[in-house]
């Protein structure tokens, strides 16, 4: 079950208990899934049973009788599509209400009626470049302009775009979508998108963690190299011999095992990190040229 799957499952538990919430929910599942007639009367079409059972319990609630009118099968998704009709009365005779002037309590109806029938959600996939989204699509460019007038009782903020026949009003962010599905009454849902987000950040956090280690390791490295090109030149010098015995043996050690750690060659040779780290200076320094005639260790 995908996420969108996991919403819509749980808005289709939830259903409003006053008769002015029902109309705002159902007007919501007629603007982005039905289609309204000239001679009066409507329609709507969808894949789901369980979302066609809730629709036609809603509707016979309010007392609306709709009948199926056409099922057609889907090769694509391999499902049938729905259709029902009613003929009679208009959106307006009916007292379905606009998305644009509602109470909260009928606001919040049409929010999830609009997901449940024409809504859908994606989270970020782990080794794929995708994000969170959340949209709801309608058929006209005056519902989708409504929705997002809905939005500001709510302080959510949304975007839309035309695409095809179709306007998509959308969030691409998880504030919003946390704030729009906490609005819409999909609680549950929640907490997977926020276990997806942990989830994500841990990840990110890890992957900035070992790039930071492969940039130090990487660091280190050349250090290490260049080190050892200078202590070369060093070796091959008239000062060489002239250094006390310590600083040649350390001198010969870093030469003959370049990929040592510090601890490493410091527990090769029996000193203490800072007292290897002390003579590797040293010699870096009579290696640039400016003592080489070097001293007692």
């Amino acid at each position: 079950m995908n996420f969108t799957q996991e919403i819509k499952r749980e808005l289709l538990r939830r259903e409003p208990e006053k008769d002015c919430c029902r109309r705002a929910l159902f007007s919501a599942a007629l603007a982005v899934c039905g289609r309204f007639e000239q001679d009066g009367g409507f329609s709507f079409t969808t894949e789901s049973e369980e979302s066609a059972a809730y629709l036609l319990s809603l509707a016979e609630r309010l007392g609306l009788q709709m009948t199926l009118t056409e099922a057609v099968r889907d090769p694509k998704h391999g499902r049938d599509k729905l259709t029902f009709s009613y003929r009679g009365k208009g959106r307006g005779e009916l007292g379905l209400p606009r998305a644009d002037a509602l109470p909260p309590c009928c606001g919040q109806a049409y929010l999830a009626g609009a997901f449940l029938f024409g809504g859908s959600c994606t989270l970020p996939k782990e080794g794929k470049k995708t994000g969170y989204h959340l949209e709801v699509g309608f058929a006209s460019r005056e519902d989708a302009e409504d929705f997002l007038a809905l939005f500001e009782q709510f302080q959510l903020l949304g975007s839309m775009r035309a695409r095809g026949e179709k306007y998509v009003v959308y969030f691409k962010n998880r504030e919003s979508i946390s704030d729009f599905l906490a609005v819409a009454g999909a609680v549950g849902a929640i907490a997977t998108l926020e276990s997806v987000t942990t989830a994500r950040e841990e990840n990110n956090n890890r992957n900035r963690v070992e790039n930071c280690t492969g940039s130090n390791a990487d660091r280190a490295a050349i250090a290490s190299a260049t080190l050892v090109r200078k202590l070369v030149a060093l070796r091959k010098s008239r000062g060489f011999g002239q250094l006390s015995e310590p600083l040649q043996m350390t001198c010969i050690a870093r030469i003959e095992n370049p990929t040592l750690s510090i601890s490493e060659l410091a527990r090769l040779l029996e000193l203490t990190k800072s007292g290897l780290s002390h003579r590797l200076r040293r010699l870096e320094t009579l290696a640039d040229g400016q003592n080489l005639t070097g001293g007692r260790e």
